[in-house]
């Protein structure tokens, strides 16, 4: 039996064109996986095979773990103190081993042991392949359709697989057997059987690469993609900012005759891209990422990081965008949240945020219209403003005297420290299951305090648009929250008898 053994990994080797040792360790784990199946727990066995001989011997054995750690797997684990009894200068992450009775090669059929090998050797094969395609460095994977698995894509290069999922796929793309292929590599899942290398055509990772491929000028660092914002197949934002005052960044990425970005927009379906102008003046820049409409104002609120963008009735649907379309790339693109509003509707927005400052100073200073009317002409909007800003800033006010300036200060000081004994009894009310919740911070849970949130089904009952408003979060993060604020409906639901 052990000369046919030897056979086995001789003819195996040369077949597969593999190390020996490679085919050994094969066998080794074949017979290792046959010897478990004797044992009712999910012991740990090791095969060891003599290269010259093929004899082999097989064992059960331990790993030593810490005293304190507890035995997480009790038949493969042994505590450090029981351990030191067999062998006293053993130590943690050691291995105690017992011989036990080798399974002849015949006891599991010579057939299904040449499988289990086989498999082995293919996922080895596998691993090497992978290894060597990844240590090209590539970023696009080019290859052909092979087959479609539940819904997937199945592409090859050589001989190795990638899987373009459907939701990664670009909408409407018809993609048949035979079609060749270019995706983004986004990451490799050795987990995945056949196809490991998980593809993209839809991130906009990939209208990023293939740019950097189609202008020479990103590569050689002369410009730069800072973002981008896609809607699949459709429509994309790119903003590209130049590092050489020589080089203008958006001719650059456009080409001779449209030739750069036409071979991405074919490449990604007719997927029409609005190269914009980066720039580090937030306001700038959404200017820019809302092209082609004009802008005629914009407030910029730091806070909520938001931006109030006013535009004629002429720009209004071009700023919008078919279906929000162009406003949503935009905001993608430049991170900041966007509210697209004609004159009438920025002009009662700035009435109402008027009244509400002035309502505001009234209540919590105690004085008339007058006064307040001329704080906000001053530029002040909130009672932190009035309390802390240097006094001479104040005192440089005409309409307001010394003494006034003196006890609108105290009054500022006042009010929040009231506000804040209030904040603070507030969020004593807090409930510790929303206070323990993932996501949430002091801040977060004062505002949600403020407003009257104090438990986690109160979170759970907001809407999204109800919770940006009171915490200034995005509306990605406001969703989030409350999805983790629902969980427990799901989780501790008491199961229905039938």
């Amino acid at each position: 039996m052990n000369r046919e053994l030897l056979m086995l990994v001789e003819a195996i080797s040369r077949e597969k064109n593999v190390e020996r040792d490679v085919v050994f360790g094969a066998v080794e784990s074949a017979l290792a996986q046959a010897t478990k199946k004797l044992y009712e727990g999910d012991v740990d066995i090791r095969v060891a095979v003599d290269r010259d001989s093929g004899s082999y011997e097989t064992f059960r054995r331990w790993h030593v773990v810490p005293d304190e750690a507890g035995l997480q797997l009790p038949d493969q684990e042994i505590l450090l103190f029981e351990a030191k009894e067999q062998i006293p200068d053993i130590e943690v992450d050691d291995y105690i081993e017992e011989p036990v009775e080798s399974v002849p090669i015949g006891r599991i059929g010579a057939m299904a042991a040449k499988q289990v090998i086989l498999q082995k050797i293919r996922d080895a094969e596998r691993e090497m392949l992978l290894n060597d395609f990844m240590s090209r460095g590539d970023k696009i994977f080019v290859g052909t359709v092979k087959r479609m698995d539940k819904g997937d894509i199945i592409v090859e290069s050589g001989r190795v697989e990638g899987r373009l999922r459907r939701g990664e796929m670009i909408p409407k793309e018809n993609l048949r057997n035979g079609d060749r292929v270019r995706a983004m590599i986004m990451e490799v899942d050795l987990t995945l059987r056949g196809a490991p290398i998980i593809l993209s055509r839809s991130a906009p990772e990939f209208m990023i690469e293939l740019f950097r491929q189609e202008v020479p000028e990103i590569e050689q660092g002369l410009l730069e993609i800072k973002s981008c914002a896609r809607d699949p197949g459709s429509r994309a934002k790119i903003a590209v900012l130049s590092h050489d005052k020589r080089v203008d960044p958006i001719g650059t990425c456009v080409g001779v005759r449209g030739t750069r970005v036409n071979a991405v927009t074919n490449e990604l379906a007719g997927e029409r891209v609005d190269i914009v102008l980066w720039s580090d003046d937030p306001a700038q820049f959404v200017i820019g990422a809302l092209a082609p409409a004009n802008v005629t104002s914009i407030v910029v609120d730091e806070e909520k990081h938001a931006m109030d963008v006013v535009v004629d009735e002429e720009n209004l649907a071009i700023a919008i965008g078919r279906g929000g379309q162009n406003v949503r790339l935009a905001s993608e693109l430049t991170g900041w949240k966007i509210n697209i509003m004609d004159a009438n509707e920025s002009a009662q927005k700035q009435a109402e945020e008027t009244d509400k400052i002035r309502t505001l100073f009234m209540e919590k200073l105690d004085v008339d219209q007058e006064i307040a009317d001329i704080l906000f002409a001053e530029g002040f909007t909130s009672l932190e403003e009035v309390a802390y800003v240097p006094i001479q800033e104040m005192l440089e006010i005409e309409a307001l005297d010394e003494d006034t300036v003196n006890e609108l200060r105290s009054r500022a000081k006042d009010a929040l420290l009231t506000m804040e004994i209030a904040r603070e009894e507030s969020v004593e009310e807090v409930s510790q299951d929303l206070r323990d919740l993932d996501g949430l911070n002091p801040q977060l849970i004062g505002k949600l305090a403020e407003a009257g949130v104090h438990t986690r089904d109160d979170l759970a009952d907001l809407a999204v648009d109800e919770l940006t408003d009171i915490t200034g979060q995005s509306a990605d993060e406001a969703k989030a929250l409350i999805m983790k604020a629902r969980e427990h409906w799901f989780t501790s639901a008491p199961a229905t008898q039938e």
